[in-house]
This record gives C-alpha cells, structure tokens and sequence, in this order.
C-alpha cells in the first residue's frame, strides 16, 4: 500500500542496484572459493599408505578416527597382530595397505640391518 501511495519507495536507485550487485559477486565468489577448496583440498586423514595408519573405530558420538604416522604407527601395527580386539581386527587391513604387516620389513628395524 505504501509504494502506491510514494511511488519512489519500491525502486532501487542505480547505486543501490550496483552495491547489491557487487555484494552477491563477493557472495557467489566466496563460496565458490570454498567449494573448490574443499573439493582440492588435501585430506589429512585419507587411505593408509606410506606408513600412516588410520582406522575408523565404532565409538559413543558414532565414529573415531585412529591416525598414526612413523614410529607411533608400527608399534600400534605391532600391537594390533598381537591382539585379538575388535579395534585390532579392524585395523589389521589397514596396517598392511600402510606396509606395516606382520613380516613387512617396515615393521621389523633388524631386517634392514643386514
């Protein structure tokens, strides 16, 4: 009822036209930042390789994350052939995709003695 009566109150000027322009190219290319960031990002804690274990355990939010790397990841990789616990069961595959099995010789430091 009002813009009827003050025909000038539902119109943008063309400077507000221009800043709200403006503003939703900073919005659009923010998030766009962000989408191909996420997207291109390295993962921290993707697949075991290289060394780096990281397991996926059942834990009271839903799910825990075990990521160790180096030293850390063979004795945990030792400790997981040596038990038979469901965190072990579960971790097994994974320490052998990190080249960290029972007889790989990552985890022995005698076999690279020879």
């Amino acid at each position: 009822m009002y813009a009827k009566t003050n025909p000038r109150a539902g119109r943008l000027t063309p400077r507000q036209k221009r800043i709200f322009a403006i503003a939703a190219t900073l919005v659009v290319v923010v998030f766009g930042g962000l989408i191909a960031w996420g997207v291109v990002a390295h993962d921290s804690y993707g697949p075991s390789a290289n060394g780096c274990v990281n397991v996926t355990v059942p834990n009271s939010t839903g799910g825990a994350t075990l990521h160790y790397c180096g030293s850390q990841a063979r004795s945990f990789c030792q400790a997981t052939f040596r038990s038979q616990d469901q965190v072990s069961l579960r971790a097994r595959p994974q320490c052998v995709l990190a080249g960290l099995g029972p007889a790989s010789p990552a985890a022995d430091p005698s076999a690279t003695a020879s």
